[in-house]
């Protein structure tokens, strides 16, 4: 997969915050070199958040997230700061925007980037026009301690220099994880059990069985695939039983009963739990269905917005399998794509999907809100081998 087909979910997050008409839509265009952001002297141009995927020299492939102006008034205005302010969960780096000595709204936003553990980059845009910009850069030392860039998105001045500071900022190891490193070593045959998933388009795989495929190439395994009805034929194909077998979560209980006692036993879901999100946590949020009974309250988040599917595993098999276990009146909400409830006190157990379409900065703030408010958070492929009683047998 080359960096122009990587997946936005596996790109370094770069938000753009500031006020209106600060410059946000210019600096990406002269930090991209393209005219990919609408610009123009009115306020209040960037309405939702754009995003518009990238790859820089140094940094690789990222995502460039150009926000509303975080001054925006009325009730419209409104609406479109609170679309600003659910960036900042998917946002690996920031870009702060200082323009104008009253800094109030700039001192709030800053708390709350730092809060989320996202570092911020100071920029001060329109150097070409500005008369105040000494005073701008001894306030912004004066209140967060940092250096600002001075920049000018007409001439590209200070370019090359916020390029310099996002390689500085990159999160240590990003990029670097592995899908199924961690369990194969070089000429390791791995068996890929994947039916055919009814969300897929036609003639294609799903994204989790892509990247898992491609991340197993490069780790120079050896990969036979196969279906759950020739799961038989696939095993006694080979001279030797596979190093692990790796499976759609949905088929985890037949997948269990045939495999050879001598192979390790994965699935999909559980990879991506362990790659995007808190594998201990996940594991925790399963073992807390052994406390639930049908009077509990379940919330089901899927990344995707697909329209809902017969056999739909969030939709549909996950509830029935809920239900089987604990009756019929299981109170289950679904949500999808960024549709996340702030409050989540009323829930006794958050089941989340595999999240391939989320970077892993957006799947951790999800995780850190159900953890703040001592709610159990746990993913599609572990629930289903918890329920099925082969969680305990299972790597992860």
């Amino acid at each position: 997969m080359g960096l122009n087909n990587t997946p936005n979910s596996n790109r370094l997050h770069i938000g753009i915050f500031g006020k209106r008409n600060s410059g946000k839509s210019s600096l990406i265009n002269a930090i991209t070199n393209q005219d990919i952001a609408l610009v123009s002297h009115i306020a209040g141009t960037t309405t939702d958040p754009v995003y518009k995927a990238m790859e820089i020299n140094g940094i690789g492939p990222c995502v460039f997230i150009d926000t509303a102006g975080f001054d925006d008034e009325g009730d419209l205005g409104d609406k479109r700061v609170e679309m600003t302010n659910k960036v900042i969960d998917k946002t690996d780096i920031a870009i702060m925007i200082i323009n104008d000595t009253d800094i109030y709204k700039e001192n709030i936003w800053h708390d709350k980037l730092i809060k989320n553990k996202i570092p911020v980059i100071f920029v001060v845009n329109k150097v070409d026009i500005l008369t105040n910009i000494n005073d701008i850069k001894a306030l912004v030392k004066e209140s967060f301690n940092k250096d600002i860039i001075e920049v000018s998105a007409n001439t590209k001045l200070g370019i090359d220099k916020i390029k310099e500071e996002l390689i500085r900022c990159l999160p240590e190891g990003f990029n670097l994880d592995s899908v199924v490193g961690h369990l194969v070593k070089p000429n390791d045959i791995v068996m890929l059990v994947m039916p055919q998933d009814i969300q897929a388009p036609k003639g294609r795989l799903i994204l989790p069985q892509v990247q898992t495929i491609r991340d197993l190439l490069d780790n120079k395994c050896i990969v036979i695939a196969t279906t759950t009805e020739n799961i038989d034929d696939a095993l006694k194909s080979l001279v030797k039983p596979p190093k692990l077998i790796i499976t759609d979560s949905q088929v985890f209980k037949t997948v269990y009963e045939k495999k050879p006692k001598e192979s390790l036993l994965t699935s999909f879901s559980v990879l991506f739990a362990a790659l995007k999100g808190d594998i201990c946590e996940f594991i925790a949020g399963a073992n807390a269905i052994d406390s639930l009974n049908e009077n509990s309250r379940i919330l089901i988040a899927e990344a995707c917005t697909h329209a809902p599917l017969s056999e739909d595993i969030g939709r549909e098999k996950i509830p029935n399998m809920l239900r089987k276990k604990m009756g019929e009146n299981l109170k289950i909400d679904v949500v999808s794509g960024v549709d996340f409830p702030d409050d989540l006190k009323s829930y006794n157990l958050i089941i989340h999907c595999a999240s391939c379409m989320f970077n892993k900065k957006y799947v951790l703030s999800r995780i850190n809100k159900a953890k703040e408010q001592n709610v159990p958070i746990t993913n599609y492929g572990i629930v289903i081998a918890k329920l099925a009683g082969i969680l305990d047998k299972i790597i992860v």
